[in-house]
């Protein structure tokens, strides 16, 4: 028997197995979701000029104890109004350009005004500046904003406009076959006899890419049958990622494996030193990746957490494409793991994080309940309850 691969190891071949995609130029209003292709770089300075952080008085700070002459007015989207001579000051509003002669602005809180004469009712700040935005403090033009490969998320678009662009170069989405197979297998809604399940994964994996491909097409409930399942899969080599699920063990009814030979496909890889999920394959057929996940709910859930999404995002152009672990204190203690990476479906909370009492791949109940994947590498010494360990977020 084969020793299982190292988790790690399965993930880097995997992403060996793909390229990254070509880019295209979208509009900032259609680019949430995608990644840059290339650094960018600010069109212009921001701000563009000292402008005033608060509602007030632009004030010379060398003035600053007043009283001081009301001269002007400066609004937001306005021309700053006149230059400001010793002893005057401009009412001002947040947003609003500072006058020439101006460099402090004064809360409108701390004064009093009798007509045209602005007096001091509490101290200013003395710290020459305040409540100004001052111009190039947030990104000089020219400087790099988000590095390639960043995530375009609602605050990075906001930022690209206000850098000045108006279209973007990002990876191009995948375009990802999802075939679930099973004689079992019964359309989501129907009627099911005791022999026969709906079908629950291709929706679950479908689900879990919606925003990240281009096209999802879903062939779903393809029966144990080789030449119906080749040609389900030869249909789908037009696409990047072939995603399979169930039938890729080794028995007498899990077809998967054959048919991808059969089509000429080179597997690279089967079998992954991780619980659950044991039985990943993956390789080419043609151009085209293909990944064989386990058919158990949260086996197919949890390597596709772990090499499907990874994959779709490097294939999309994400710099960061592995799941990010964060950390929290388990509320129980747990035992020593073994040789296999364990994936645990747990529950994280303030109080930290509890995995359940049922690990059955089958339970989707137990998977729909938990918000995590509590980590236990390969060997994990047995943890108290509240030392930290690692989890990924579901």
């Amino acid at each position: 028997m084969s020793a299982l691969l190292p988790l790690e190891q399965a993930q880097q071949r995997l992403i060996a197995l793909a390229s990254r995609l070509p880019s295209e130029t979208l509009s900032v209003h259609s680019a949430l979701g995608r990644y840059l292709s290339d650094d960018l770089i600010a069109k212009r300075e921001q701000p563009a000029a000292d402008m005033s952080a608060m509602d007030g008085y632009a004030i010379r700070f060398e003035d600053r104890h007043g009283p001081w002459t009301l001269v002007g007015e400066c609004a937001a989207g306005n021309p700053p109004c006149r230059a400001l001579k010793a002893g005057e000051a401009a009412r001002i509003f947040t947003g609003a350009l500072i006058p020439e002669g101006a460099d402090t602005v004064v809360m409108q809180e701390n004064v009093d005004a009798d007509g045209d004469t602005i007096r001091l009712t509490a101290e200013p700040s003395a710290e020459k500046g305040r409540h100004v935005r001052h111009q190039g403090g947030d990104f000089a033009q020219g400087s790099i904003g988000l590095s390639a490969g960043s995530l375009l998320n609602p605050a990075a678009l906001g930022e690209a406009v206000i850098a000045g662009h108006g279209e973007l170069e990002v990876g191009k989405q995948p375009r990802v076959a999802v075939v679930s197979t099973g004689d079992e297998l019964v359309a989501p809604g129907h009627d099911t006899l005791p022999h026969q399940i709906p079908a629950s994964n291709d929706v679950m994996l479908s689900a879990m890419l919606a925003g990240l491909t281009a096209e999802t097409r879903s062939l779903s409930r393809i029966p144990d049958d080789m030449d119906v399942l080749c040609a389900a899969l030869e249909s789908a080599k037009d696409c990047d990622i072939i995603v399979t699920i169930g039938g890729a063990s080794v028995g007498d009814h899990d077809l998967v494996g054959p048919a991808f030979r059969k089509l000429g496909a080179e597997i690279d890889f089967y079998k992954i030193a991780m619980k659950p999920g044991k039985p990943v394959m993956a390789g080419k057929l043609g151009k085209t990746v293909i990944l064989a996940l386990p058919g158990n709910p949260a086996s197919a859930f949890v390597s596709a957490t772990l090499f499907l999404l990874p994959l779709v995002r490097f294939m999309a152009g994400a710099a960061r494409y592995l799941p990010d672990h964060k950390s929290a204190p388990t509320t129980e203690a747990l035992p020593a793991n073994g040789a296999r990476a364990q994936f645990l479906r747990a529950k994280v909370d303030q109080a930290g994080i509890t995995p359940f009492n049922s690990q059955d791949s089958a339970k989707l109940s137990v998977l729909a309940a938990s918000n995590a994947l509590l980590c236990r590498p390969p060997h994990a010494e047995a943890a108290d309850a509240g030392a930290m360990v690692p989890y990924i977020a579901i």
